[in-house]
């Protein structure tokens, strides 16, 4: 006989399992698809996972379980309501109990029951970006209360995942982009140290001749300093 207090561990091992899976390391990419296949054997009831963002006002499916999902988010978007719409763009949970009773997305609702799916349930993960973490069942009612209880569990560990993982991001992003900085710089300053001896000139004399060759060329600055550095010759600045 499964007792409350063996559902109880069983949910907690549950939950710690997708908590490690979620917070290893990967791109934003990576963690998004990895929610959606943990939440698709994670939390009861659920057939199909998807995570549906706003980007610049387009609504767009970001990962997914399967190919159903995708099918019935293109119908959401296409009709411009659906709970994953809802949830995405309006930061609330829905749940859409039974499609083929539903009247609160009229043009919706139709497709997606032809389309085989009868129940959604829909979390907003209130990251940075306006976005949803939704779990479809072709079965009506499909989520109860512990189900739900489960996925806004999980639906909370996932907003966390990926608020760490878009923070790597943004972290390596500026790591790379300092060490470009400093790239270029370092070119710039071999590309000046090369006319300053050629031309006996100043270093912002030598500078100036980039400029102006950047400017004649329509060539960024970096590249034609990584040009003089490697081949030597001067640039042409269009004075002759």
């Amino acid at each position: 006989m499964v007792t409350d207090d063996d559902q109880l561990l069983d949910l907690e091992g549950v939950l710690a399992a997708v908590a490690l899976a979620l917070f290893e390391p990967g791109t934003v990419e990576v963690t998004l698809q990895r929610i959606v296949d943990l939440a698709e054997h994670a939390v009861d009831g659920c057939e199909a996972a998807g995570i549906m963002v706003v980007d610049a006002g387009a609504v767009r499916t970001a990962a997914a379980s399967s190919p159903l999902v995708e099918a019935v988010d293109q119908l959401q978007i296409d009709a411009g309501e659906g709970p994953c719409v809802d949830a995405s763009t309006l930061g609330a949970t829905s749940y859409a109990v039974d499609l083929s009773d539903e009247t609160r997305w009229p043009t919706f609702t139709g497709a997606a029951v032809a389309a085989g799916v009868r129940s959604i349930l829909a979390y907003s993960l209130l990251a940075d970006r306006p976005s949803a973490l939704n779990l479809y069942s072709t079965l009506p009612g499909a989520f109860g209360a512990t189900d739900r209880a489960q996925g806004l569990l999980f639906a909370t560990l996932a907003r966390l995942a990926l608020d760490s993982a878009e923070e790597r991001a943004t972290d390596e992003l500026r790591s790379r982009n300092l060490a470009e900085a400093l790239r270029t710089r370092e070119l710039i300053g071999q590309a000046q140290g090369i006319l300053m001896e050629r031309e006996r000139i100043t270093g912002e004399q030598a500078f100036a001749v980039l400029r102006r060759a950047s400017q004649h060329m329509n060539i960024k600055l970096r590249e034609i300093a990584e040009t003089l550095v490697a081949t030597g010759e001067t640039p042409d600045t269009g004075t002759g």
